[in-house]
């Protein structure tokens, strides 16, 4: 029997930020406490993840800030060397320290992975413990929090190096992935479908109204049931009538109730009932295909609950 795939790196957690920072370590912890304690961790297949190579990161990102991502690593250890501080500041929210670079291409990388070994009929679909997230990178920025697209990019490959004709991916995070709509804006090749709360992070992102997208901006305080309603109406057709070959996630799960980074109300079992109808159109169209990658999510207690209830329907346990 084949199972679930489940990716991650052991630099994905000495990537870190600033003390205190939402955004930490701790929480691929939490993810592996609760799939332990659970027992769900033995019906997944883990599987140590390699470092991207640069030419398919640029399957998303310009070259030249993908060089500059990498430069600010060279900057940082010169830094470090001439006794300076031992993080380095890229905007309000995001900064690097010395780990960060392989971490992010150990991220895409595993990403990359999932997608081979689920083409390949390795495994029937994934779940990318990973850090730090992506989707808010654009095709030449980093922000919030993000430096490579770990979804884009996989999807962009999938296309590209599997020869697929048509990918969708689904994003259920708090906050809008920008940065994933930046890449694969008009790019009819590729389906998004998302909803995230709105007015919020990132406030000053103007959508590209592009026909290959369905963003769902909904209030706060909105709760599960009212975002099901709209799954059904708005995400479902779209995805059916496209027909994709493969379905990419990016997982937040910073929606949950108990999660202050937003104000939206889902719980656990909106997250399964979410998964369970990705994993209807995938059965259908894309022979089950789903690569899943973590994005937010910041409540250590709600997030592992959350990455259970997830994979446990990816598992089919």
């Amino acid at each position: 029997m084949t199972m679930t795939g489940f990716f991650t790196h052991p630099s994905c957690r000495k990537h870190e930020m600033m003390p205190g920072h939402p955004e930490c370590p701790e929480r691929l912890d939490a993810i592996d406490d609760r799939l332990k304690i659970s027992g769900l961790d033995i019906a997944l297949e883990h599987r140590t993840a390699s470092a991207a190579a640069i030419s398919d990161i640029e399957l998303a990102h310009d070259r030249m800030y993908v060089a500059a991502i990498r430069g600010l690593n060279a900057e940082l250890k010169e830094q470090i060397a001439a006794g300076g501080a031992d993080t380095l500041q890229i905007d309000p929210d995001t900064c690097i320290n010395i780990h960060t670079w392989e971490a992010a291409l150990h991220a895409a990388g595993a990403a990359i992975d999932a997608t081979d070994a689920v083409i390949a009929g390795e495994m029937p679909n994934a779940f990318c413990s990973i850090r730090p997230p992506g989707h808010h990178a654009t095709h030449n920025e980093s922000m919030g929090f993000c430096f490579f697209n770990n979804v884009a990019i996989a999807a962009k490959y999938a296309l590209e190096r599997h020869n697929l004709k048509r990918v969708a991916i689904v994003d259920f995070d708090v906050h809008h992935g920008n940065g994933t709509e930046d890449i694969v804006k008009d790019d009819e090749r590729v389906l998004m479908v998302s909803f995230y709360q709105h007015p919020f992070y990132p406030m000053d992102w103007v959508h590209s109204g592009a026909k290959n997208l369905v963003n769902l901006p909904v209030p706060a305080y909105t709760k599960g049931m009212d975002i099901r309603e709209m799954i059904e109406a708005a995400w479902i057709p779209r995805l059916e009538e496209f027909k994709p070959e493969m379905i990419f996630i990016s997982a937040g799960f910073d929606a949950h109730r108990e999660d202050d980074m937003g104000q939206l109300g889902l719980v656990e079992q909106d997250y399964a009932w979410i998964t369970s109808r990705i994993m209807d159109v995938a059965r259908r169209h894309a022979n089950g295909r789903i690569v899943s990658c973590l994005e937010g999510g910041y409540v250590m207690s709600a997030l592992g609950r959350s990455v259970e209830a997830h994979i446990r329907v990816l598992a089919d346990v």
